[in-house]
């Protein structure tokens, strides 16, 4: 009914029709605001709230300046599941891992729809909970809660190998031939890991574990082939801090106290980081300069503007726009707040999807 809503009847008849849909609170299909120089499309992946199975995924396209709120379901007539974690893309194809579903969503980026349905269960049939996703040579990495990292090759689109890593790894990158796992020990609080696996990818085992802080999670590369964590503490008397690996010793080569981040994306070696106090809501944004290891600016922010929550970040990878999603009360649908490389407010979409975690720019 939704595929024959959007793709016959006029846009205002759309919208009324689907405000009386009890299932969602906001159009299916909306103009978009009046936004100068954007060009292209973005993802925007919302993870829902635990157990309730109501994972998003919208969609903007500038060219047609249209969102759709719920672009998956739309096109699959069915959702992506429970708690989504992390979209990346890899040639034309889409991967999102949603995690208490325990599957991995393979999407053809031109058409939305899915093109494999991969389960993550152990033999015993047990949820393995997928985490996060990278690539490199024509295969996936996944990291699962279970302890264990997942080869998947990405033509075949079918899991070539597992091995296994430290506890609930919840971040994983690529760098010099090697896959680096941060491994959190999440669900043991309080007896947090605080390891990083490195992983040999031509015989896929694990050669090392490099001690970092405790509850390590995001991990990202910079250009020059260091490794940037997030080792988000216990929240309480251990404080989250931004740690650097080199990446051809295998060593922590340094602590950022003073940046005690607990998300950040880096596109063209500037790191934009946040942090987020969960009791006071108090929350700052600073970009750093991943050459000189100094911060670029203690307040990312040139205006007023003023978010709730921020939970997701990304770089547009031409133009430097900064796409910061607010999740507000966590409760109620978020935000997505787009600024310029300076800080500036350049507009603002609400209703993205609930607890929007995830925004992916195709220019």
């Amino acid at each position: 009914m939704k595929k024959f809503i959007s793709a016959f009847l006029p846009l205002s008849l759309i919208l009324i029709l689907s405000s009386c849909n009890d299932m969602y609170d906001v159009p299916t299909l909306s103009n978009l605001p009046d936004i100068k120089g954007e060009t292209g499309r973005i993802f925007i992946l919302s993870e829902g709230l635990f157990n309730m199975n109501n994972s998003t995924l919208s969609y903007i396209n500038f060219d047609n300046k249209t969102i759709e709120y719920d672009f998956f379901s739309l096109l699959n007539s069915r959702g992506l599941g429970d708690t989504a974690n992390d979209m990346k893309l890899y040639g034309n194809k889409l991967w999102i891992i949603v995690n208490v579903s325990s599957q991995v969503e393979v999407v053809d980026v031109r058409t939305g729809i899915t093109i494999r349905r991969i389960p993550f269960f152990d033999e015993k049939g047990k949820s393995r909970q997928p985490r996060f996703v990278t690539f490199n040579g024509e295969k996936a990495y996944i990291c699962s809660f279970d302890g264990t990292v997942t080869r998947i090759d990405t033509t075949l689109l079918q899991i070539e190998a597992i091995t296994t890593c430290g506890r609930n790894p919840d971040g994983i990158a690529v760098a010099n031939e090697k896959l680096y796992v941060s491994n959190s020990g999440g669900l043991d609080i309080p007896n947090y890991d605080n390891t990083v696996s490195v992983l040999d990818l031509n015989t896929f085992t694990e050669i090392k574990k490099i001690t970092v802080g405790i509850n390590p999670s995001k991990i990202e590369t910079d250009t020059h082939g260091d490794i940037y964590l997030v080792s988000r503490g216990n929240n309480g008397n251990i404080k989250a801090s931004w740690q650097r690996i080199d990446s051809k010793t295998d060593e922590l080569i340094q602590t950022f106290n003073n940046l005690p981040a607990i998300n950040f994306t880096i596109q063209n070696d500037t790191a934009y980081l946040y942090n987020l106090d969960n009791v006071t809501n108090n929350y700052w944004i600073r970009t750093f300069d991943c050459k000189t290891e100094e911060i670029i600016s203690d307040n990312f922010i040139s205006d007023v503007t003023s978010i709730e929550r921020p939970f997701g970040i990304a770089v547009h990878p031409n133009n430097g726009n900064v796409y910061i999603t607010d999740a507000r009360s966590y409760t109620v649908k978020g935000s997505l707040l787009c600024f310029t490389k300076n800080g500036k407010l350049l507009y603002k979409i609400e209703n993205v999807g609930l607890n929007p975690n995830a925004v992916l720019i195709i220019p």
